[in-house]
């Protein structure tokens, strides 16, 4: 307490819950914390005190009382005497009784006495069960608007609305209705839209690492949105594994464990979605970029005993340093393997030469595009029937999806049976998205693709010999599984689809008895898909088709290699 004789002294608390309430029409005090600064006064002035200090808390809640200018509050008080604690409503010290007795207790403690601007609470009987009643009023306004807040979210959820602020890659707006009302909406970002696509679209293709996407959307010009505390800046590695988790961006939005159709813009199919998840799965988020310091590292391979060549160097008398390529285990002791360290100008030399040695001759060439382009006739034949038959489908599977929300709304399914049976049918809808997705793509394309693999396996010596070495790095991973190294003699293992055209060029392995069993497995597709619920048959089924089409994967969905 103030010295006797002194000056009353009285402390002044202010607080609004909301950051929009603290900030009208760009004032930053907006219109509630002015007035009741000035209630506050007036009651001062009624009390002979004067105010020595003013602890204004803008835009927190009073649920917790764990609010940076309440603290500094108690803490002020504690060090230096003060009569009262002035605020404009008990409602504005706390909206939770156990908070109240406690900050009380603290005011107590203090040698000072609280008292509201508005509302008749002092130390007597009467002031006391009116400031408990208060008290008790502010818990309940407090946990029946919470309670009402939350009802609100989970109907704006069911009707597809998007609850509280929007992901990146979409922006919260608002428009003027046909009735004239304002409607708070979502809408694609179309700074940062299109770069999430890119990330869903490059990241379902296995090819990329979460460290190298994160570092390739930054330069890309990806950015978090600017906020008045903090400023836009590149995303972190686990900003974009979460984001590649969300099933926000397939125009779904999740509230309490539930799947609702959203009523916002998909940036992404549920084929991609779906193919992302399973990349994700396989990879973790904390994985390590393997370092690259020359072109062949990672693609050669010990001739003797299949262990990965690993780099080494080697100094002669003069101080020259010379790089080899040596036999991983070898080198680390892990086996008898006797294979020599090689030179890398050497090995780089003879991968040239290998190139030249599996290419096709121009007669090869001919020879295998037309007998893959009669078979690419028969299976056109007959995928519009099964085309036909996955749109059949896909609406069924979509027909289940709203029975089940609508079972839901009814009460008659459970929140944790709507989950599974969510994911079910998600699954076997991309599934079928997928598949349907792929025979999109048209013959005329198709055989493009066809046309570009040949091209390619006809050049690949001069198209190799030309390269830069990132581009050869390039063609290496995207042409052979195994570039096999012994002695100065390379042998290896070439990827799909190139592989089968090799083989065809070598032999006869497709011949016409070939061709009939797969015009036949493609027409009993149906059949097989039935026994075995919905699976698509192996790939090699539809050998020509399906490796046809992987030459598009593997080659970017072009003729060019990036």
């Amino acid at each position: 307490m103030s010295e006797a004789g002194g000056p009353t002294r009285a402390v002044s608390y202010l607080r609004v819950s909301t950051k929009e309430q603290a900030d009208r029409e760009g004032d930053p005090e907006g219109y509630s914390i002015p007035a009741q600064r000035e209630a506050n006064a007036r009651k001062a002035e009624s009390l002979g005190a004067s105010i020595v200090a003013e602890f204004v808390d803008r835009g927190e809640s009073a649920r917790s009382a764990d609010r940076p200018q309440l603290q500094t509050l108690l803490d002020f008080i504690s060090r230096q005497p003060v009569d009262y604690v002035i605020v404009h409503k008990v409602d504005r010290l706390a909206r939770n009784r156990v908070d109240d007795v406690e900050i009380n207790l603290a005011i107590q403690a203090a040698g000072a006495a609280l008292v509201s601007a508005t509302e008749n609470i002092d130390e007597t009987p009467n002031g006391m069960l009116l400031h408990g009643i208060m008290s008790s009023f502010a818990e309940y306004y407090s946990r029946n608007l919470a309670t009402e807040v939350l009802k609100g979210m989970s109907q704006k959820a069911k009707g597809g609305g998007t609850v509280g602020m929007a992901k990146i890659g979409y922006r919260n707006t608002r428009i003027i209705s046909a009735e004239g009302r304002e409607v708070r909406t979502v809408e694609v970002d179309p700074e940062r839209g299109p770069h999430i696509r890119w990330a869903f679209e490059a990241y379902a293709t296995g090819q990329w690492s979460l460290n190298r996407l994160t570092a390739e959307l930054a330069d890309r010009g990806l950015a978090s949105r600017p906020s008045a505390k903090r400023p836009s800046k590149p995303l972190a590695v686990s900003q974009v594994h979460q984001m590649l988790r969300s099933p926000y961006y397939r125009g779904v939005v999740v509230w309490q464990g539930v799947e609702y159709p959203g009523r916002h813009e998909p940036l992404i199919d549920e084929a991609t979605w779906h193919k992302v998840q399973e990349m994700l799965k396989l990879k973790r988020t904390g994985e390590k970029e393997r370092s690259h310091n020359h072109y062949l590292k990672s693609s050669v391979f010990c001739g003797s005993c299949g262990a990965r060549l690993i780099i080494t160097h080697a100094k002669n008398n003069y101080g020259t340093v010379y790089p080899y390529f040596v036999c991983g285990s070898r080198h680390q002791k892990r086996n008898d393997c006797t294979a020599k360290a090689v030179l890398i100008s050497d090995v780089e030399s003879e991968v040239v030469a290998f190139y030249k040695s599996v290419q096709l001759s121009a007669v090869a060439r001919k020879s295998v595009e037309a007998r893959l382009t009669a078979v690419l006739d028969k299976v056109a034949a007959v995928q519009e029937g099964e085309r036909q038959t996955l749109l059949t489908q896909l609406r069924t599977v979509k027909d289940q999806q709203a029975k089940l929300l609508q079972a839901h709304y009814a009460g008659a399914v459970p929140l944790d049976l709507l989950a599974s049976e969510q994911e079910r049918l998600g699954r076997q809808r991309a599934s079928a998205e997928q598949r349907l997705s792929t025979m999109e793509v048209s013959q005329e394309k198709v055989r493009e693709n066809l046309r570009c693999a040949l091209d390619l396996i006809e050049n690949m010596g001069a198209a190799y010999e030309q390269a830069r070495p990132r581009e050869r790095r390039t063609l290496n991973q995207a042409l052979f599984s195994h570039l096999y190294v012994r002695d100065l003699a390379t042998d290896g293992q070439l990827n799909e689809p190139y592989a089968t055209l090799r083989e065809i060029a070598e032999g006869d392995q497709l011949t016409t008895a070939i061709d009939q069993e797969v015009y036949r497995r493609v027409e009993t597709r149906s059949k097989f898909e039935k026994r075995r619920n919905g699976a698509s048959l192996k790939e090699s089924v539809l050998v020509p088709q399906a490796r046809v089409e992987l030459a598009t994967f593997r080659l970017g969905g072009g003729c060019s290699i990036h």
